[in-house]
């Protein structure tokens, strides 16, 4: 037993003595030296890696915006559509897009058999008369211009920064000065899609225990002098009690993927409420199946969309994760640190997802 025991201890250091380090610098660990934002693994796992090339089913894509400059940008982008699958395109109105809804009609007009175009409130006089104001050129954009909904609304905190001419500031989606133009939206069978805070770790400290620091350090969220995460929430299920008759659309799984049966919770209590995917494939996609429960069992309530420009690869990175099994596969640009992996939905669950959710909207909001 002795010398059994004097063997393992001679195995032990000829074992150390070959994993150390060698020279002055023995104790330093080269990842020591890797900076977070630099961290760029490539996958060494000898796993399937699916293509697809075109949607299982064509597409309804309820959330873009308008990204393209000129009228051969978006005959391109039509042509691309047709190569991935996208009957039609939502395009959202939103300050930071540039210019004014009229003249985004005029640009899309040549092919508005693909593209449904949706407006913004407008905040310009937030007196009484100056509501009233709004909801008739709400209603003009409806009945003259053609808008089919309101979005997409944008409140990180600060109020509806996103809206044109003028951003909402200090104006939430609970505010009972816009109670006319939610109820106007409602009334004209307009859809309102809003945008509300940010994936919850762009909350948290940015320290060494935020699990979405990589991404969360460009896009964190200071709210010293605007709203937090919760007190966003508040204002949006607000809303939704106060305004059964219109129909929100929360965007980007309303940034709740980190907590999946909150976001349920408000779908099982509000009938007025939809939600999209768009923007959110890699929070989603790192919790598949977690997501891919969700998803079945909320079948009824997701819409598609992107969020995210109008490449092809843009449109098939979404296919994979939506259609494929594939799994522990990175995409640096979305700016997280984590593998993702496809959640293989069932053929109902993906038509839904695709167009038919949206179908049921267009049919009954027109």
């Amino acid at each position: 037993m002795k010398k059994y025991c004097l063997f393992l201890a001679v195995i032990a250091l000829l074992t150390a003595s070959c994993a150390a380090p060698k020279g002055e610098n023995a104790s330093a660990n080269p990842a020591d030296k890797i900076l977070l934002k630099d961290f760029n693994p490539i996958v060494v796992n000898n796993l399937p890696v699916t293509k697809v090339d075109r949607a299982k089913y064509t597409i309804i894509d309820m959330h873009s915006h308008d990204y393209a400059v000129n009228q051969e940008e978006i005959a391109q982008w039509v042509k691309v559509m047709d190569e991935v699958g996208v009957e039609h395109t939502a395009i959202m109105h939103c300050s930071w897009i540039g210019r004014p809804f009229e003249e985004v009609v005029e640009a899309y007009a040549p092919f508005k058999e693909r593209f449904r175009l949706w407006c913004c409130f407008d905040y310009s006089d937030m007196s009484e008369e100056g509501i009233q104001k709004a909801c008739a050129l709400l209603e003009r954009y409806h009945n003259e211009l053609g808008a089919v909904g309101v979005g997409e609304l944008g409140d990180k905190g600060e109020g509806d920064t996103y809206a044109r001419p003028v951003e909402g500031k200090d104006i939430h989606i609970d505010d009972p000065r816009i109670r006319p133009l939610i109820r106007k939206a409602g009334e004209l069978k307009m859809p309102i899609s809003i945008h509300i805070a940010e994936p919850y770790w762009m909350y948290l400290p940015m320290d060494e225990t935020n699990d979405g620091l990589v991404n969360a350090v460009t896009w964190h969220v200071d709210t010293t002098n605007c709203y937090g995460y919760n007190k966003l929430m508040e204002t949006f299920e607000n809303a939704l009690r106060e305004n059964p008759n219109t129909l929100f659309i929360a965007c980007h799984y309303l940034n709740m993927n980190h907590d999946l049966p909150r976001l349920g919770a408000l779908l099982d209590k509000y009938p007025n409420m939809y939600m999209d995917i768009s923007a959110r494939v890699a929070e989603s996609a790192h919790t598949p199946r977690a997501t891919r429960e969700f998803l079945i069992k909320y079948q009824d309530r997701v819409l598609f969309g992107t969020d995210n420009g109008m490449e092809a690869d843009m449109y098939r990175k979404i296919f994979r994760v939506l259609e494929t099994n594939d799994e522990h596969f990175y995409v640096p640009e979305y700016g997280y640190h984590w593998a993702l992996s496809g959640f293989n939905l069932p053929d109902e669950v993906l038509y839904k997802l695709y167009r038919g959710n949206a179908e049921r909207i267009i049919k009954e909001y027109k």
